[in-house]
């Protein structure tokens, strides 16, 4: 049966919902339009609909994921009314309408590549080694790489681009498109995010998020990355890992240390193996977690730190399940920030990966908040509800109706109300 389809009520306007001013904090004006003129698709004149305000319409878009597209850019054109010279948020004047076609021509201009390069340009990792010692392990800091799929409209192009998930009768109903996320653990920031095909190799999707890793990380991993030319591709780029393995792997011992763990030489093929050319040295660690309800017999984790001394054993099997912190990223993702929308709404796979770094980036949006939030006021960020600043972010209403103007004022104030939450959160708990 058809659903009604959800609105955002009479006179809504996106600062009921969301501070729009801190979409424009975290993604400046200035750095948007250089993203858009770079890949030439920026307005050349005023429209009734620019290329700016598309941008951060793309972004709005993810966070209501009932309401029509119509409705999402009346919220949004009350909230840029600056931009064509009339009044602000708090004037009388009329949201304009636009059909939904216009909004499609729209965003079919700018396409997803300028999102995704603003991504990369702006979602950098947050945490501060004084202020949040607990986001780093020896100077380290703490980032985790995964996988996961997401169901995208039953269209004949997204089914040809992304492919279904097969069934026991054959196929599943929905496409699915498969998307990893490079995170910053302790922030939940997604500092890296790729989207491609649900049959591909999930290592072809993760590879390119490499180009995020740098030297002075901690790379966590789970079982599906520890091949040799994954763990030669990750460690050239200078970043430490620590990434868990199959129990049957072949690993000879070389070397055993002091701490239980021991060294041990991994080979690009059976060949190589027999000649020891092109070893790589690594340190593997093995535990199991007895007591604790379905827990394997036995893990083994491999990592580059190799030295037990300022790295030891019980502490790298403690810290490597920090790497769980991206499950509650994709949680986020998919559970609170889409409100559990079956699939995502785009019904091309160009749109759809548009929708994807959209969704990204107003993820990257509440996080950064809850940053501020805590940082300002001494909280330890995972204090703070996510859902909670959702909710606060969709109905916090800055005083003057300017995106870029009021930006600094209205994120102040939401970051006050946002450490205000945290400090009734952690009181409670």
């Amino acid at each position: 049966m058809a659903r009604t389809k959800a609105v955002l009520g009479t006179g809504a306007r996106l600062s009921d919902y969301l501070s729009a001013s801190l979409l424009a904090r975290v993604y400046p004006a200035e750095l948007v339009h250089q993203v858009l003129d770079e890949h030439g698709v920026n307005s050349q004149r005023v429209r009734s609909f620019p290329a700016l305000a598309a941008t951060y319409y793309c972004m709005a878009l993810s966070l209501y994921p009932e309401a029509a597209y119509e409705d999402v850019f009346a919220v949004v054109a009350q909230g840029l009314a600056w931009m064509r010279g009339g009044p602000g948020l708090q004037g009388s004047q009329a949201a304009p309408t636009l059909a939904k076609s216009s909004i499609s021509a729209a965003r079919g201009k700018i396409g997803c590549a300028p999102l995704q390069v603003l991504h990369e340009r702006a979602c950098v990792p947050l945490a501060n080694a004084k202020a949040q010692p607990h986001a780093f392990y020896a100077g380290l800091r703490l980032v985790a790489i995964d996988g996961s799929n997401f169901e995208v409209p039953d269209e004949a192009a997204n089914a040809a681009e992304f492919g279904y998930p097969g069934s026991r009768t054959g196929h599943a109903a929905y496409p699915q498109a498969q998307c990893a996320v490079l995170v910053e653990c302790a922030t939940h920031a997604i500092i890296g995010a790729n989207l491609g095909p649900y049959r591909v190799a999930e290592w072809d999707i993760c590879k390119p998020l490499l180009a995020r890793l740098a030297p002075g990380m901690l790379c966590l991993a789970d079982r599906g990355f520890n091949g040799y030319a994954h763990w030669k591709a990750a460690s050239d780029t200078g970043a430490q890992l620590l990434w868990r393995c199959a129990a049957n792997r072949q690993l000879p011992l070389v070397k055993a240390l002091n701490d239980g763990s021991y060294l041990s030489v991994i080979y690009p093929n059976t060949k190589s193996r027999r000649s020891r050319s092109g070893e790589i040295t690594v340190r593997v660690i093995e535990y199991g977690l007895p007591g604790v309800p379905d827990a394997q017999q036995r893990y083994r984790l491999v990592t580059t730190l190799l030295d037990p001394t300022p790295a030891p054993a019980l502490q790298l099997a403690r810290l490597y399940h920090e790497r769980w912190e991206v499950e509650a990223v994709f949680d986020e993702l998919k559970t609170h920030l889409a409100q559990r929308r079956r699939t995502l709404r785009s019904k091309t796979p160009g749109g759809v990966r548009q929708e994807f770094h959209g969704w990204v980036l107003a993820h990257y949006a509440v996080c950064w908040l809850m940053h501020q939030a805590a940082s300002a006021h001494r909280l330890h960020q995972r204090s703070l509800s996510f859902t909670g600043h959702v909710h606060l972010l969709r109905r916090a209403q800055p005083r003057s109706g300017a995106f870029p103007p009021s930006a600094s004022t209205t994120t102040s104030a939401l970051v006050r109300r946002t450490a205000a939450r945290g400090r009734r959160t952690a009181k409670h708990h």
